[in-house]
């Protein structure tokens, strides 16, 4: 699918157009990817059970199994994946999901259940391939807020697709996530098409934010090795970030409705637009800040004031000061405030700051194989330890817990990061770059 005219006009084009560009295609991707994984959550499947366990709970659980496993698989072939097998990889792994919702809506419940996890199998790969498009770049910070953008929007937008789906038209739960991935397939293939025209990252890209290159094995464990204990503090952090996350975004339905707002179908969207600008904002304009270490700093910050904004935003809710749209929407603001970075700009400052020859999507995957983990973790900790506490309680709990052992982490990870720093700075290269030091 290459378009030589195109790319050309690319490699020309300023860096305001070449942003656009590069952000409004990786953005659509990965939409209508999400139109693949989260329709069906917009469902409550009420009634239904399977050995004495909610029939929703084994469904997200079977999702986010596979979705894990397809991250630790990710490990090793995002980081390997070459450029010029991106894009058809990203269509066959939605393509994968797409017949798996299909087996979903003919299979009967409960023996429908595994056709979740293969549903999130090939889905988990995506991201990492989409943000390979963008790594590395001058404008990273933009490109990589426009596009974890998408999962902030798009998680609404599709249930709310969802919903409409049910209400309106009289598709069924189990149809209703296959009709609506289907009506994301034209825009799909469009942004496929244009994010395949992305030139790789320019010589002023690599002297700026390090090059970029595919990685084996003994290249992914030296170094995780050479950050070992900030890296454990980092991944903590974010198994916590992506545990919350995953679970606000699965349980919202059931949240809403505790709530009082389930026949507001809108309200998936409503609140996730203003989450949406206002991450885009402060994460995007990292892209001013050119010192690598001192931006790395600022992640840290970053992610810790997210952290406490979600604490603080639930201890006010409880004491009625905050009107439940106002703290769904507060408590979003300061997840997605820390799970963003982690998604893009915090291990592609890692890399530029301390000069070492790799690439984001190893450090990405390693991350999230271990946060869906998490993800499972408390899935399983909620059906089988505190089934009977509802939704919202579980949600207002967990705010609490992320809040106080996140910002722990985080405190240690940016002591460890600054005693490193404080180190003589050495360039990590890969090893056919040895005598190809970027200053």
């Amino acid at each position: 699918m290459p378009d030589a005219r195109l790319t050309r006009w690319l490699r020309h084009a300023s860096p305001s157009a070449f942003t656009l560009y590069a952000v409004l295609a990786a953005f659509c991707t990965y939409s209508c990817m999400y139109a693949f994984r989260k329709p069906f959550t917009a469902a409550t499947f009420d009634g239904l059970s399977w050995l004495h366990i909610d029939y929703k709970v084994w469904l997200i659980t079977a999702q986010v199994i596979g979705y894990m496993l397809s991250k630790f698989i990710g490990i090793k072939v995002v980081s390997e994946m070459t450029g010029g097998r991106r894009a058809s990889a990203i269509l066959g792994l939605i393509g994968l999901a797409g017949l798996a919702l299909l087996g979903f809506a003919l299979v009967p419940p409960p023996y429908n259940i595994v056709f979740l996890l293969l549903n999130g199998l090939p889905l988990g790969m995506v991201w990492g391939l989409v943000f390979s498009f963008l790594e590395g770049r001058r404008t990273t910070e933009v490109l990589g807020a426009g596009l974890c953008v998408s999962f902030i929007f798009s998680s609404g937008l599709v249930k709310s697709v969802g919903s409409y789906a049910m209400q309106d038209w009289g598709v069924s739960p189990f149809w209703m996530p296959l009709v609506t991935s289907l009506l994301f397939v034209p825009l799909l293939l469009v942004a496929v098409y244009l994010l395949a025209q992305l030139p790789p990252p320019s010589p002023e890209d690599e002297a700026l934010r390090t090059r970029r290159r595919p990685m084996n094995a003994q290249e992914r464990w030296h170094l995780f090795r050479t950050f070992a204990p900030g890296l454990v503090l980092l991944i903590l952090t974010y198994t916590l970030l992506t545990a919350f996350r995953d679970f606000r975004d699965n349980f919202a339905a059931e949240i809403w409705q505790t709530l009082g707002y389930g026949d507001q179908p809108a309200i998936f969207t409503k609140t996730e637009i203003p989450v949406s600008l206002g991450v885009l904002l402060l994460v995007g304009l990292m892209v001013v800040v050119k010192d690598n270490r001192y931006a790395l700093r600022l992640n840290h910050l970053l992610v810790l004031g997210g952290l406490l904004l979600t604490g603080a935003s639930t201890l006010a809710f409880e004491a009625h000061w905050l009107s439940p749209p106002v703290w769904m929407t507060l408590v979003g603001f300061g997840l997605y405030l820390g799970y963003v970075p982690f998604n893009s700009v915090f291990f592609d400052r890692l890399i530029a700051a301390f000069r070492y020859v790799s690439n984001v999507g190893f450090l990405i995957y390693l991350a999230d194989a271990f946060g869906y983990l998490g993800s499972v973790g408390v899935m399983l900790f909620k059906s089988f330890g505190y089934a009977e506490m509802s939704w919202l309680r579980f949600f207002i709990v967990g705010s609490y817990a992320m809040a106080i052992v996140g910002s722990a982490l985080m405190l240690g990870a940016l002591f460890y990061f600054e005693r490193k720093q404080a180190a003589p700075p050495t360039p990590h290269l890969h090893p056919s770059d040895h005598a190809k030091t970027v200053v």
